[in-house]
């Protein structure tokens, strides 16, 4: 039976070990600043700042052309302007609107790398299957994370 449960572990471990060492990975490399989208933080200037949120919302749904199920409304500095980012309702995608004269924009769609990144660290390459991709894996790590805790007690507490 341990024998068994050995063998299960090891399969288990290396079965889970491949996607959470790309989840790792990438999220390691995604955090690290200008690595996944080239850019660099800036500090907001609010002096600039003349569009309110409730308007930008208005602006994003102008765009879309129907009232958008916005989740998020980020300010940030883009190429030295304040933008807000309005996302939900667009899939993977968002909308800048421009927090001083208000245009609106959809977003470009990212580099290579940084869809790299994003795809990776989020499963989002599995498109319909994300859910139950992260479910099974997420249900081996437990089978694993299970195992071991069994064969370390039976180890340890066994021989007495």
């Amino acid at each position: 039976m341990r024998s068994l449960l050995y063998k299960l572990h090891i399969i288990l471990g290396t079965i889970v070990s491949i996607p959470l060492l790309a989840w790792s990975f990438s999220g390691f490399l995604y955090v690290l600043p200008g690595s996944a989208a080239n850019g660099e933080v800036q500090k907001i200037d609010s002096a600039r700042v003349r569009i309110l949120p409730f308007e930008a919302i208005k602006k994003a749904n102008e765009l879309a052309g129907r009232d958008l199920p916005i989740t998020a409304l980020t300010l940030l500095m883009k190429e030295g302007k304040p933008y807000y980012q309005a996302i939900g309702g667009l899939g993977a995608d968002s909308i800048f609107i421009n927090a001083e004269t208000g245009e609106a924009e959809f977003s470009k769609p990212p580099s290579l790398k940084s869809r790299f990144f994003r795809e990776a660290h989020f499963y989002f390459f599995a498109g319909r299957f994300q859910r139950p991709l992260l479910m099974i894996f997420s249900f081996l790590a437990t089978l694993m994370l299970l195992t071991g805790i069994y064969l370390n007690f039976t180890y340890w507490f066994g021989k007495r």
